[in-house]
């Protein structure tokens, strides 16, 4: 999906990834991050963001939750990090990175409230009122008073299979009623998702209906309930072109993920600021007939995945169609469209959801100044490979 984009705009990361793994530094299965690059790139997008005093998050589920990459983007002045899930404010915590966002896509398990909640996030969005009170009773326990979000949704919204829950607005008035009630938390914010999709046939990232709900619900919350509403959270595309269009729609907060490596569906079709900075390596394991089959681990279903190159080097790879393995299969390997050298490199670009995967990630500096140094290798939930 990006490799041409990759080879035009950041073939020094490319050209670095062939020599770590034919120096066997790095094993296929293996993503290898453009450190440098990634957080130039999360700088460009905070600049932008503070135009537009639009507040930001960062994502990474994408990138492994890579501890490593995450304290440097704390370093800019993010505040903080949204976690996807409780597996991953787990290694949020243990790394001593800041929580700004927890709950939005899954909530947080019982068990794991009272550690969750004593690290301090700054938010908890809550999909239902037995949540709220379940974090009401861990916070009176701990004595603190926890900001919460409520994630809203009416009929004509954009939701994902596997991520439905939340309030929906017909039904909002009677549950903040109810929620309102509770002592220690206190409704501070909205959020959705998706709130912004790239239009391939537009060429452009436009809002979907899910900002009218969360402004209908910022009216009933304020309105009825006289609620001070500090934040409107507005994540999905979240990158230098979209952030403008948080600030349009009302929202305060952003929550950059793809933005980060520039591999958004907008950055395949566009020059943007954000340089790509995230590549997959793998290693051609055998032939069968006319075509090649290379090491996997690293699929995501919605990759669209489409090239490779293959070879020893950029200078003498040869570029070739890569036919993901079939939902209902593991992908124990890719197919690739012809024959090629076992043991020669492979090298891929797509739409990552590392945390999903078996791999290594490999994070690299100092790509751009010609002295490349492994400065980490985890695996694909953020733990350290010693």
């Amino acid at each position: 999906m990006f490799l041409e984009k990759t080879v035009e705009k950041n073939k020094e990361l490319i050209n670095v990834a062939f020599e770590l793994h034919k120096k066997g530094v790095i094993e296929p299965d293996t993503y290898v991050i453009d450190l440098d690059r990634t957080i130039e790139n999360a700088r460009r997008i905070k600049e932008e963001a503070d135009k537009y005093n639009v507040k930001l998050y960062f994502m990474s589920k994408q990138i492994g939750r890579n501890p490593l990459v995450c304290k440097e983007l704390m370093k800019l002045g993010y505040e903080g990090a949204v976690v996807v899930d409780f597996r991953e404010a787990e290694v949020m915590i243990n790394n001593g990175i800041k929580i700004g966002h927890v709950g939005h896509l899954v909530q947080i398990p019982t068990s794991l409230l009272k550690k969750i909640v004593s690290s301090k996030p700054d938010y908890i969005t809550v999909y239902s009122i037995e949540k709220a009170k379940q974090i009401d009773l861990v916070c009176k326990e701990l004595g603190i008073t926890q900001k919460i979000m409520l994630r809203v949704l009416d009929e004509n919204d954009s939701l994902y299979s596997g991520q439905y829950g939340g309030f929906f607005l017909s039904e909002l008035e009677e549950k903040v009623s109810e929620l309102i009630s509770l002592k220690n938390v206190r409704i501070a914010g909205i959020a959705s998702f998706p709130c912004f999709l790239y239009k391939e046939s537009e060429n452009k990232i436009e809002a979907t209906n899910n900002i009218k709900t969360i402004k209908k619900a910022k009216e009933i919350l304020e309105e009825k309930f006289d609620l001070k509403i500090d934040q409107l959270n507005m994540p999905s595309a979240t990158c230098t072109e979209s952030v403008k269009l948080i600030s349009e729609n009302g929202g305060t907060h952003g929550e950059p993920g793809h933005g980060l490596t520039g591999t958004t569906p907008f950055h395949k079709y566009n020059n943007t600021a954000e340089i790509p900075s995230l590549i997959y390596v793998s290693e051609v394991s055998h032939n069968l007939k006319e075509k090649s089959y290379c090491y996997g681990g690293g699929h995501y279903r919605r990759s669209h995945v489409e090239k490779a190159l293959v070879g020893k080097s950029l200078e003498d790879s040869k570029k070739v169609k890569v036919i993901p393995p079939t939902d209902e299969s593991i992908d124990y390997h890719f197919e690739l469209s012809e024959n090629s050298k076992v043991g020669d490199t492979v090298i891929m670009a797509f739409r990552s959801q590392i945390f999903v995967t078996r791999s290594n990630v490999a994070v690299v500096k100092g790509i751009s100044t010609n002295k490349p140094e492994v400065v980490g290798l985890y695996n694909s939930l953020g733990m350290e490979i010693k």
